[in-house]
C-alpha cells in the first residue's frame, strides 16, 4: 500500500511540474528559462518513475494486471455418454 501512495505522490508531482512549466511559459513570455527547467524536471521525474515501475515489476513487488482480469479457466472436460 505504501508503494501505491508513493507512486500517486510522484504522479501528482509530475502534474504540478507540468502546471508550473505552463505558468512560467505564459507569465515570462519566453524571456527566461524557468519553463524549460520545470519541464526538464518533469521529464526526469517521469523517467525515474518509469524505471522504478519496471524494477518493482521485475522484483515482484508489484504485479501488473489487465484492465479486465481474466478468471482462471477450468480445463476439465466432461465427456458425453
Amino acid at each position: 500500500m505504501l508503494i501505491k501512495i508513493f507512486i500517486i505522490a510522484v504522479l501528482i508531482t509530475i502534474v504540478v511540474s507540468l502546471g508550473s512549466g505552463l505558468f512560467y511559459l505564459v507569465r515570462d513570455k519566453g524571456q527566461s528559462d524557468r519553463a524549460v527547467k520545470a519541464l526538464s524536471w518533469r521529464i526526469g521525474i517521469s523517467f525515474s518513475l518509469f524505471l522504478l515501475l519496471i524494477i518493482l515489476s521485475l522484483t515482484g513487488v508489484i504485479k501488473p494486471h489487465g484492465v479486465f482480469p481474466v478468471e482462471p479457466v477450468n480445463n476439465t472436460s466432461q465427456s458425453a455418454e
